[in-house]
């Protein structure tokens, strides 16, 4: 079991920057993923990070903005998300799965966060 925290999120301008982080507790050897999903659509891939950070992945629609890293040591997953669009606007979850393979769907993840809400204004 692992328990998911998520924080980091707030209002911010177009062209603005958040960093949002993800606290793991119990067992941290996962794959990690963040998510999002804005009112009314489906919860949708941003990134994801092997457990060694050898193998990351992005959504074409994040690419060259966002950076996802992690800190084992402190079982900690971070996104750092620059040059923020209003398109970003959603809710952000971070989440965990137990395969070494690193996947970009969410039904592959066996835990979520509560999300973190971000907004970012024009």
């Amino acid at each position: 079991q692992v328990q998911l925290v998520e924080s980091g999120g707030g209002l911010v301008q177009s062209g603005g920057s958040l960093r949002l982080s993800c606290a793991a507790s119990g067992r941290t050897s996962y794959t990690m993923g963040w998510f999002r999903q804005a009112p009314g659509k489906e919860r949708e891939f941003v990134a994801a990070i092997s457990r060694r950070g050898s193998v990351i992945y992005y959504a074409d629609s994040v690419k060259g903005r966002f950076t996802i890293s992690r800190d084992n040591a402190k079982n900690t997953v971070y996104l750092q998300m620059n040059s923020l669009k209003p398109e970003d606007t959603a809710v952000y979850y971070c989440a965990a799965e137990q395969s070494i393979v690193v996947h970009t769907i969410a039904r592959t993840y066996d835990y979520w966060g509560q999300g973190t809400q971000v907004t970012v204004s024009s």
